[in-house]
């Protein structure tokens, strides 16, 4: 038997570091996904085949271990549908299974990524015999949410291959509400053992798809009533975000007050920016998409303001303002990935080509679609 699932990227539209100090914050998918492909061997094979093994397709990496092996080192507690945090023991016993895959010294840093699949397969499906492959359209580590989406497309996936109904339909389609809530708990848990402490917010998008608005870990969904694209420019810039988030709160006690202001603003922001693309009155899309321009711009102003931009962040910035285009950074900052609002109509072919001449990697993503999705 066979699944597939895939579960979208994300982009933070407004609020990112505010959020931390209790502004609000606006998430959004994007039509770039990660793919799960789930292969379960028939009754008769499963007695000769006893492996589970995780093939990372654009890696060119293959890691397998025998289920008897799993059973002597992971506890045996699957319970699909409860939700649990994998303790620190549970953890401990994982990470010998990684390192006995004797991962290439430089990709070392998929050591949690293959802990959380180990998990996330035991707990979800028991130790039965599989073949796992991921493919993805997210660049990793540049805060597009690429841990997240693989999350919960290998969620949905196990999920999905527990469903009783499997009559076949034609292409992509949604799991109910029910297995929707049921797959976010699970990919927060595993987006835990990757991030430590992560917001919640990165898994949600992915899930439900669309947009959400996130406030003092308050998180509530969005019904996008525009059509928006943005290019996602890719500076390939490392950065480090506790780094980064510790030098703006860093700041807050230095400058208190002027910091205070500078959260409130980007507060502001965040909820009109939520209220435009909420919006079902009869402004026309060119007054919506000015709207949303110029909040980008003051957006990226408090940003820079809060010590967060960076000198590849500011080329594109001045790239794309060339074609007349707004642009600001999305995440954490310090490199990472850049938005630019794409105003319908736009041909970005130029711009396109100048950045990439610049050594940047660049996407064309429509923003607030479909969450995570199967297919058998």
């Amino acid at each position: 038997m066979e699944v597939k699932a895939r579960a979208p990227g994300k982009i933070i539209l407004a609020g990112e570091h505010a959020v931390v100090h209790g502004s609000t914050a606006v998430a959004a998918a994007i039509d770039l996904y990660t793919y799960v492909t789930l292969r379960l061997p028939l009754q008769s094979a499963a007695e000769n085949n006893d492996r589970l093994t995780l093939q990372l397709k654009d890696l060119s990496l293959e890691f397998s271990w025998s289920v008897s092996r799993l059973k002597e080192v992971i506890p045996c507690d699957s319970n699909t549908s409860s939700p649990a945090s994998c303790s620190g023991e549970t953890l401990k016993s994982i990470a010998v299974l990684v390192e006995e895959q004797n991962i290439p010294e430089e990709k070392i840093w998929l050591s949690s990524g293959i802990s959380t699949f180990l998990w996330l397969y035991t707990s979800i499906r028991g130790f039965s015999p599989a073949t796992v492959i991921i493919t993805t359209e997210l660049p990793y580590g540049s805060g597009l949410g690429s841990s997240a989406a693989f999350c919960v497309a290998l969620t949905s996936a196990l999920i999905a291959s527990s469903i009783l109904d499997k009559t076949h339909r034609e292409g992509w389609s949604s799991l109910d509400e029910t297995n929707l809530e049921l797959l976010n708990k699970w990919a927060f848990e595993g987006e835990k053992i990757i991030h430590g402490k992560p917001s919640g917010i990165d898994n949600t998008v992915s899930a439900y798809g669309n947009m959400i608005k996130f406030c003092s870990g308050e998180i509530t969904r969005l019904q996008s009533n525009m059509p928006l694209r943005m290019l996602i420019t890719n500076t390939k810039v490392g950065r480090n975000t506790k780094a980064l988030v510790s030098g703006v709160s860093e700041r807050t006690v230095r400058h208190p007050d002027a910091m205070k202001s500078v959260f409130n603003a980007v507060d502001s922001i965040s909820k009109e920016l939520a209220a435009i693309i909420q919006s079902k009155d009869q402004n026309s899309v060119t007054e919506k998409e000015e709207s949303i321009k110029e909040l980008m711009e003051i957006n990226q102003g408090l940003l820079q303001s809060m010590g967060v931009s960076h000198s590849s962040i500011d080329t594109v910035i001045r790239t794309t303002l060339k074609h007349k285009l707004t642009s600001k950074l999305t995440g954490a900052g310090g490199g990472g990935c850049v938005l630019t609002l794409l105003p319908t109509g736009t041909v970005v072919d130029k711009v396109v080509e100048e950045l990439e001449s610049s050594g940047f990697q660049c996407f064309s993503a429509s923003i607030g679609g479909n969450g995570a999705e199967i297919c058998f």
